[in-house]
């Protein structure tokens, strides 16, 4: 596997044991271009314990090779985890939830041009180019709005990751929109159970319809690339 997305997915469904518990998903591209779901699970989105335990599953069913780049959110115990399980494996910061976050710390009349500012950066043609476009944003909004230059400058080299990657992958790899899709396939099937269920079955269901999802739209491909996938 190449590339990894991961994400916690809140649903309606809830387990009886902790109503914080949420389905751990990972999911992979092979070097054939493939997208696969590589592990579903159930734990703490916050956890590293949790994340770090869905890697050593993996490592001990052999999966020995890291994968290059791992897309996700930066409120995860997931990075921890990779960190200790696969520290070879790059780190991209989504740039959906990474702009959100950002515009949350700006008022409503300042959010559709720091939007377009740092749609700047990661639209860049080079790195280059995207280096440039941030110290732009940060020189404008640094003075009024220190804690929106701060969400951006504290992940500044995992936002910035997928320059690293042959530019043909760039769109699919610099968010977690490639599982965004499939999430929102299990929160709707998910929308009339109301009650909790019990672990079994929050871990089974889940599986199911990440698997029917997966079956029904996940089977885009991208594009290979000799550059990438060599040997």
């Amino acid at each position: 596997l190449c590339f990894w997305w991961v994400d916690g997915i809140y649903t309606n469904l809830r387990a009886e044991e902790d109503p914080r518990i949420c389905l751990l998903v990972i999911i992979g591209v092979t070097a054939e271009g493939k997208k696969e779901l590589v592990s579903v699970s159930d734990g703490l989105r916050e956890s590293k314990a949790s994340w770090l335990e869905i890697l050593r599953d993996l490592q001990a069913r052999g999966l020995e090779t890291a994968p290059l780049l791992a897309i996700g959110d930066g409120a995860m115990g997931f990075w921890a985890a990779l960190d200790e399980a696969y520290p070879e494996t790059g780190q991209q910061r989504c740039w959906v939830h990474k702009t959100a976050n950002i515009l949350n710390e700006l008022p409503k009349a300042q959010q559709s041009k720091a939007k377009a500012a740092l749609q700047e950066i990661w639209m860049a043609a080079n790195r280059q180019a995207a280096e440039k476009a941030l110290d732009v944003f940060v020189r404008n909004y640094q003075a009024k709005y220190p804690k929106a230059v701060a969400k951006l400058e504290k992940d500044r080299a995992e936002l910035l990751a997928f320059y690293d990657f042959p530019a043909e992958h760039w769109r699919h790899i610099r968010t977690t929109n490639a599982i965004e899709s499939t999430f929102a396939t299990v929160r709707h099937r998910t929308t009339r159970t109301k009650n909790c269920v019990s672990r079994s079955s929050f871990l089974g269901l889940g599986f199911k319809m990440l698997q029917q999802a997966e079956n029904a739209g996940l089977g885009f491909m991208l594009q290979r690339s000799p550059a990438l996938f060599a040997g």
